[in-house]
């Protein structure tokens, strides 16, 4: 069972000065330890999302995202950042419509639709304007640093892989250091349903904290080892909308992504007691496994 984790005051109090008494607060945090987010409830009825964010690196990436960035996705299409207190590491947050489209129990044609709605979306985030130099820079350096960090989560991970299994990764990251140049832009960096809110006509965006400058195909993994995986008519879908194909060296530098994501994941999810994080690693591995080392 998931601990409720309560609203610090200094964030309670810095929140009432903006919007006024709050009468209800409800943990909306996801569960994993450093997840903490609240729904809060005004007087009349009006509600707000505070977030505290894991680390100073993640609440700059995710106020820059609300500032200069999320607006351009459109009205209602995502929340928007009322305040910010970088002392506490919070944000004060619009309600956006709809609900987790995981949550919602929806038919085939269904997610066809959230998908071309979120295909759209995501093309509006990855053209929002010109990186400036750094950002280009960054972007450019993305997949590099995606295989220069295998080491870390193949260490973390432990003997959850088998020696053949270490190689493979390692196989995927080499060759990701060697991909082609690919298309870079703003990205979401957690590109996957449970981001996704569904008001029956239309997708919204929520929780940009991994949003940066990088490659565009790295907004693809999860949903390439998930639902594009065992639906791909919401890969059509998606990619109908976003408005073009993975090019080549995009397919190429998504299948080593995905080796990437799979061991991250067998690091990530068993000590974090996510079970849904730790079978989609295994599941990846399992599968390149076959498919490479028959």
């Amino acid at each position: 069972m998931k601990e409720t984790k309560l609203l610090p005051e200094t964030v309670r109090h810095w929140v009432e000065q903006r919007i006024g008494p709050v009468v209800s607060v409800r943990d909306a945090s996801h569960d994993w330890d450093r997840s903490r987010v609240w729904e809060l409830a005004g007087q009349g009825g009006a509600r707000w999302y505070v977030k505290v964010s894991p680390s100073s690196k993640l609440f700059t990436r995710e106020t820059r995202a609300y500032r200069h960035v999320v607006p351009a996705l459109g009205h209602s299409q995502a929340p928007q950042l009322i305040d910010s207190r970088a002392e506490d590491l919070a944000m004060l947050l619009t309600v956006a419509p709809g609900d987790p489209a995981p949550d919602l129990h929806l038919s085939s044609a269904s997610w066809r639709s959230v998908h071309e709605q979120a295909g759209l979306l995501c093309a509006r985030l990855h053209e929002t304007g010109e990186l400036d130099r750094g950002d280009q820079a960054e972007a450019e350096e993305d997949l590099r640093a995606a295989a220069d960090g295998v080491e870390k989560h193949l260490g973390r991970a432990g003997d959850r892989l088998t020696g053949d299994e270490q190689q493979l990764v390692r196989d995927y990251a080499a060759r990701l250091r060697r991909v082609e140049p690919v298309p870079v832009g703003y990205i979401h960096g957690d590109n996957q349903p449970r981001n996704w809110l569904w008001s029956g006509s239309a997708v919204a965006l929520v929780d940009f904290e991994r949003s940066r400058p990088a490659a565009c195909v790295q907004d693809f993994t999860i949903l390439a080892v998930t639902e594009w995986l065992d639906h791909p008519d919401r890969e059509q879908a998606f990619l109908r909308t976003y408005g073009r194909g993975l090019t080549g060296a995009e397919r190429h530098a998504l299948r080593c992504l995905t080796a990437l994501d799979a061991v991250n994941s067998l690091a990530w999810g068993p000590d974090n007691g996510h079970r849904e994080v730790t079978a989609r690693g295994r599941r990846t591995l399992d599968r390149l496994m076959k498919e490479d080392r028959p």
